[in-house]
């Protein structure tokens, strides 16, 4: 008799092995959050041109510029924070519904019912149907079908029973699983942290690797750094030639005279420091931070309505570029249920549905089905109760039915044995309806049913048995249904059983693979059943893909992996390390790694590749753990969310070509001004209008470009492509030096002074002329294409903000007054400006056919 522990031994094992808890993790404070999002790259970078800024408070401090810095910097941070809030609670929602679970343990000779976390190793544990299993343990009585998805993702249950023989798979139940079917009784070897549960759940404390997007970023701030310190050193020794040479005339007494006059040289070394803080801080685009923030949270709500619900914000752009996919077979490429497909009888012939069948088989079927589940139907048709195999059966009858026969008892089934049966009384005498495996049942089987319900021998029994395998062969499961009559079997049906593709992983699939990505099916099933999968989905198209198994995989180094990886289809029977070995690998290969996952078992890897999708009937551990969770389990879906991932980084790429011609363009102007006799033409309230264009309309603009299709057929990013590419840069330097050239011909070339009023004119339309040629500039930066206005009306916020800006601009120049320093243009003038402006346009286009001309291909 089990007497179970004595509280003496449950003190002496609590202290020896710990109790059932789980570690608490905490979560990161709001203000420590916010000061995280502060470490971004290019907050970084604000924050030290703030710095320079403030520093040289004592000459020409601008007001406007530091203020808008400090916003620039607050509004993003802030946003980030709010996001990412919370997203480090890996485990709080895990440990609250953990703490409300009670169990029975037996005790000094006494089955209590105790809270879970109290359980301790050798405690005896009572569980049964719909129990949830709260520690790891063996099975010292009893038999029972068990539900492990929540460890390995699958969906099919496993019998477990007792074995007097040793500790193994076969016996032991794991934390976190569910007893779908019997009872049993266990006796705890391993709780808390040390349960496979626990274990799992640990390594969520691996740090997130950084994402490629952060890394990118990080090395484009160097890029700005150097070229705001190249820019204001340049800006320096030229003001000072200028006023110290150029100025002189070259003449050498007078450029000594100059070198001498001490307080005449330190103010000029002031102003020309100045001169170079204001280049380091133009040079700055401080509206990147705020954009990258808008785009990845604006695409955040787009994805939303794809039922991709992202978690932390950065996933997003990362989804864009992953080039290896590791994904779930059930759930995301199957329905994640089973569905009997149809009947085969005696004979061989096949029914699709009930309803195909003789009256006689059709009664003796359904009540061999009916009868011998654990589930049942609710008024509104709806199947409740029982296993997943249960369920599939009794969705199969869709005719209506009455339980008119009394049971001898509700179900008897055999975990070891593989079978479940159960006895009705009908018309005086007793009918055993027997369901089971193949390899149990069938050889069993002498007779079987025929179409008008009597009782035949078999003629050709090896044709059902060639059919067994033909089936099994394309990833179905086969049940027998049967009758046990007198101590013989006779043989009802086999039931085909089989977790169905999605109707949409065929079109996910191929969308996945045309973008470049190597695709990997991860599944539990046996290698048979994957690759019958895999061949049917599109996944396995020669013979050239490779299908392994798990033991296969374990047996391999690491090298003999990274050789098959590029051609690996199918990793059949995976273990829950599996995964996360797979990751690591394709780390080190240089792979950008996305991984699926629904599981406890799939957190570590959902956290260490470089973008994890969690399914959203997964566990809360798994949701967690990952970047993004698809709402409806679909691959479709993941290919939605890699498609919102190559849009956004587009986006921010446009964004970037925009705003840096601009900066560029006023860092030209700035070196080159003082050679030809230019200071800054305009004034700080002009900038802080044209910083507001620049920065924030146009990252709002930019911010909703729409996801195209076309995206997809392009090869996915390489991990080590820095963010501005050739092509960019390209584009970038181009447009400009030409819109220096332009800016210094306007207000140098004599022609315009005859067609301008006056100099306050002629000010006025260069202040205009900047704008519009930044406006003209964005519809260039937003395609590659020579067709400027290609999928124009698909981003209406674009053309709302382009024509507010035109309307405010407008405003400005008419009615700024003294505030903005305009004056009022004449048709001619304000022609004369926009055509001027519009130069841009023509230039651009001139460009990318001279490219093409070129061979050189390329974009965002």
């Amino acid at each position: 008799m089990i007497n179970g522990l004595s509280d003496k031994e449950v003190i002496i094992n609590k202290e020896k092995y710990g109790d059932n808890s789980l570690i608490e993790i905490k979560s990161n404070s709001f203000i420590k959050q916010f000061l995280i999002s502060l470490s971004d790259p290019m907050i970084k970078i604000l924050i030290i041109a703030l710095g320079i800024k403030t520093l040289f408070l004592f000459k020409n401090f601008d007001w406007f510029e530091t203020i808008g810095i400090v916003i620039a910097i607050f509004i993003a941070s802030l946003v980030s924070t709010i996001s990412e809030y919370g997203s480090e609670k890996a485990f709080t929602k895990l440990q609250e519904e953990a703490s409300l679970i009670k169990c029975k343990v037996k005790r000094n000779g006494k089955i209590n019912e105790i809270n879970i976390d109290n359980i301790v190793v050798n405690d005896i544990i009572y569980l049964e149907s719909g129990d949830k299993v709260p520690a790891d343990g063996y099975i010292i009585s009893g038999n029972v079908m068990i539900d492990e998805s929540s460890l390995n993702g699958e969906s099919k249950e496993i019998s477990k029973y007792k074995s007097n023989k040793e500790i193994k798979y076969e016996n032991i139940l794991y934390r976190g699983s569910i007893i779908c079917d019997g009872e049993c009784i266990i006796k705890v070897t391993n709780v808390g942290m040390n349960t496979m549960y626990g274990k799992l759940a640990e390594s969520l404390l691996v740090k997130k690797v950084t994402s490629p997007l952060k890394e990118r970023l990080k090395n484009l701030a160097k890029f700005i750094s150097k070229i705001g310190y190249i820019g204001a050193t340049l800006v320096f020794f030229s003001y000072l030639f200028s006023v110290l040479v150029i100025k002189n005339n070259f003449d050498i007494s007078k450029i000594l005279d100059s070198l001498t006059n001490i307080p005449y040289l330190i103010g000029h070394i002031l102003y020309a420091l100045t001169l170079a803080v204001t280049i380091i801080v133009v040079a700055v685009p401080e509206g990147l931070p705020m954009m990258i923030t808008l785009v990845l949270s604006t695409n955040m709500k787009k994805m939303l309505k794809h039922n991709v619900l992202v978690r932390k914000l950065v996933g997003i752009e990362t989804s864009g570029n992953i080039n290896i996919l590791f994904t779930d077979k059930t759930g995301t490429i199957t329905k994640g249920e089973l569905d009997v497909i149809g009947i085969i009888d005696g004979d061989n012939d096949f029914y699709s549905n009930e309803f195909e069948m003789d009256t006689k088989y059709h009664e003796i079927l359904k009540e061999s089905i009916i009868y011998n589940v654990s589930s049942s139907y609710t008024n509104t048709k709806e199947v409740v109760g029982g296993n997943t195999t249960d369920k599939s059966l009794l969705k199969f009858i869709k005719s209506n039915y009455i339980l008119s026969y009394e049971k001898t008892n509700v179900k008897h089934f055999d975990s070891k044995n593989k079978y479940s049966k159960t006895t009705i009384f009908k018309e005086g005498k007793s009918i055993t309806y027997i369901k089971g495996a193949k390899e149990i049942i069938f050889p069993k089987c002498d007779q079987y049913i025929t179409k008008q319900g009597t009782k035949r021998y078999f003629v050709n029994k090896k044709r059902i048995e060639e059919k067994i395998t033909e089936l099994e062969k394309n990833g179905i499961r086969i049940l027998i249904l049967a009758i046990l009559e007198n101590g013989y079997y006779i043989f009802i049906g086999l039931a085909l059983i089989k977790d169905e593709l999605r109707k949409e992983s065929i079109e996910g699939l191929k969308r996945v693979k045309d973008a470049n990505i190597s695709v990997t099916m991860i599944t539990g099933d046996n290698i048979n059943t994957a690759y019958a999968i895999g061949r049917e989905v599109g996944l396995v198209e020669n013979s050239d893909d490779i299908c392994i198994t798990s033991k296969e995989f374990n047996s391999m180094e690491d090298s003999e992996v990274k050789k098959i990886l590029p051609k690996l289809k199918i990793l059949a029977r995976a273990l829950p390390q599996d995964k996360s070995r797979l990751v690591r690998i394709s780390q080190d290969m240089g792979y950008i790694v996305g991984m699926t996952g629904d599981g406890v078992n799939d957190a570590p890897a959902l956290k260490c590749a470089d973008v994890g999708f969690s399914l959203g009937s997964g566990t809360e551990i798994a949701k967690e753990a990952s970047d993004i969770v698809i709402l409806d389990d679909n691959l479709l879906s993941i290919s939605n969310a890699i498609l919102y991932g190559r849009t956004i980084f587009k986006s921010i790429r446009k964004f970037i070509i925009f705003q840096l011609t601009v900066n560029f363009c006023a860092i030209s102007l700035s070196v080159l001004g003082p050679f030809i006799g230019i200071n800054t033409p305009v004034t700080v309230i002009q900038m802080l209008w044209i910083n507001m264009v620049m920065d924030t309309f146009a990252g709002l603009a930019f911010s909703y470009e729409p996801a195209l299709i076309e995206y997809m057929k392009l090869p996915p990013k390489d991990k080590n492509e820095q963010i501005v590419n050739k092509y960019m840069i390209n584009q970038i330097l181009s447009t400009g030096l030409f819109s220096s050239i332009i800016c210094i011909l306007f207000l140098k070339l004599p022609i315009l002074y005859n067609i301008f009023k006056d100099k306050d004119h002629l000010i006025t339309a260069f202040f205009g002329l900047f704008i519009f040629m930044g406006i003209f500039n964005a519809f260039n930066a937003r395609t590659e294409r020579i067709n400027i206005l290609s999928n124009l009306r698909k981003n209406k916020v674009f053309l709302i903000v382009i024509s507010f800006i035109v309307i405010v601009q407008i405003f400005l120049i008419y009615f700024g007054g003294s505030l903005f320093r305009t004056t009022s243009l004449s048709l001619l003038e304000f022609e004369v400006m926009i055509l001027i402006s519009l130069s841009v346009i023509p230039f651009d286009i001139l460009r990318k056919i001279l490219l093409r001309k070129k061979g050189l291909k390329g974009g965002v």
